[in-house]
């Protein structure tokens, strides 16, 4: 088996405020849109994001009235200081500030309308003990 791709398929109630979060502020693109359902990609190594309306037929029914919640969708990057702070500048909420932790992992996370949890990790060498 070889994999071409990855994708995250995430069920919220509000499909296009998570498109427009992830577009206006992650640069990803729409791929493709349907009622109930827009999936998303980016040119880089992200990972694509699949928005499936909470409730949809698609789903098997054990699972049509969850919604995306208790995951972080994490992006590994560089310039991470940067990127805060060009969030911040855009007017999205940081919800869990910029960060270094004493293993080398400096991190921050914002949340996108639907309460899903977005993490931006750089690692840096571990502090000196």
């Amino acid at each position: 088996m070889q994999i071409t791709a990855s994708t995250l398929s995430l069920t919220v109630d509000d499909i296009e405020a998570s498109r427009q979060f992830f577009t206006t502020h992650l640069g990803y693109t729409e791929q493709a849109a349907a009622d109930g359902f827009a999936s998303l990609t980016r040119s880089d190594a992200a990972v694509d994001i699949v928005l499936l309306a909470r409730g949809t037929q698609v789903l098997p029914v054990d699972q049509r009235d969850q919604h995306a919640s208790g995951l972080i969708v994490a992006f590994t990057t560089t310039g991470i200081k940067d990127e805060e702070a060009r969030l911040r500048a855009a007017g999205v909420d940081i919800t869990m500030p910029l960060r270094e932790e004493p293993w080398g992992e400096r991190l921050f996370q914002i949340t996108d309308p639907n309460g899903v949890i977005v993490q931006f990790v750089e690692w840096a060498a571990p502090a000196a003990q």
